[in-house]
């Protein structure tokens, strides 16, 4: 008879549940290793159909060694498995392992795609990327707030323009520049650690062909594009363009109940980062690019009638439409098409 199982997955320990014709058949924990608990599903479920976890840190690197372990490996969402799990009288691992268990069974669950080791490089790189330019700033204005209690105002300025302003400023000041240079110098390997990030991300996304056809865009650059192409990965992942726009979270929420029915903010859903650069990408289109297009002919109409924020958010919408769309032709961006006229 089919088995089928949950896991509750934790850093150190996963609980896990096997169910057989409506009934648990056993239960127990395991150490977080994918190897080591496809041992123990082999043991213990033979007969495994389906092996359910929630989406969460760990993960990808549980489909992915699961599956090449033979396992039928399933992901579902954490916050569809939620609802159900809620049900539970007492919250446990154990619980929530049976729960997932439960779910397997009757085939009540929302399975979602798992990234591909390399599109999560991608994204990894993305990611220390953005981390360290925050780092970097955050230590810039820290530098510049402790040297302002001192009535050294460090001028406008980045880059090398900044540290030679500080070193300028800190002449003099002896025991100040004690303090302040060991941060300066922090400064300086970080600001070298992004530039050492950003030469591998441009050749990340020049050797990449999803990424040269993205940046045919206008207002669409290499992390752009780059993040675009590790969500989507393949375009076939989507039934149809429009799709990736509410996948991204930049379609209205409805909330309908009886006579009340109304559309409000977008839902914010899925990628946030990607979400932040489409809106970016958006709001480059409108406030900055001097090109001619269709495209930026649309978004200026609806920003004269609806405003600047809802037109970025249309426009983000849309660039995600039609880099799907891009995708799925292999064609480059084309000026004169690929917007309508705004209703």
């Amino acid at each position: 008879m089919d088995q089928h199982i949950g896991l509750d997955v934790s850093l150190k320990d996963t609980s896990v549940s096997v169910r057989q014709d409506g009934k648990r058949i056993w239960r127990g924990k395991c150490a977080s290793d994918p190897k080591l608990l496809a041992e123990v599903i082999r043991k213990r479920a033979p007969n495994a159909k389906r092996v359910v976890f929630e989406t969460g840190p760990l993960s990808v690197w549980f489909f992915h060694a699961l599956t090449a372990e033979g396992l039928p490996a399933i992901c579902i969402d954490a916050r569809h498995a939620k609802a159900a799990l809620d049900m539970a009288a007492n919250k446990t691992d154990a619980n929530d392992a049976d729960g997932l268990a439960h779910l397997a069974e009757v085939g009540f669950y929302r399975e979602v795609r798992v990234k591909g080791f390399d599109s999560m490089l991608m994204r990894t790189l993305i990611t220390a990327r953005r981390q360290l330019m925050k780092m970097r700033v955050q230590m810039s204005n820290q530098i510049r707030g402790l040297m302002k209690t001192f009535g050294l105002v460090v001028p406008k300025g980045a880059g090398s323009v900044f540290d030679r302003n500080v070193i300028s400023l800190l002449e003099g000041e002896d025991n100040l520049a004690r303090i302040i240079l060991p941060l300066l110098k922090a400064w300086g390997d970080i600001r070298l650690r992004v530039a050492e990030l950003t030469k591998q991300l441009v050749a990340m996304a020049g050797a990449d062909q999803r990424c040269r056809l993205l940046t045919s865009v206008p207002g669409v650059g290499t992390v752009t594009a780059t993040a675009f192409a590790a969500a989507v990965e393949d375009s076939i992942n989507f039934k149809n363009s429009r799709a990736v726009g509410a996948w991204v979270g930049l379609t209205p929420k409805r909330y309908q109940s009886g006579e009340v029915d109304y559309e409000g903010h977008i839902s914010r859903r899925g990628d946030a980062k990607l979400r932040t650069l489409l809106y970016e990408a958006a709001s480059v289109i409108l406030n900055r690019s001097t090109e001619t297009n269709a495209l930026r002919t649309w978004a200026l109409a609806l920003k004269e009638r609806l405003g600047f924020k809802r037109a970025a958010v249309a426009l983000a919408r849309k660039l995600a439409v039609i880099m799907h769309a891009m995708l799925k032709t292999g064609e480059l961006f084309d000026p004169n098409a690929g917007a309508a006229a705004p209703t």
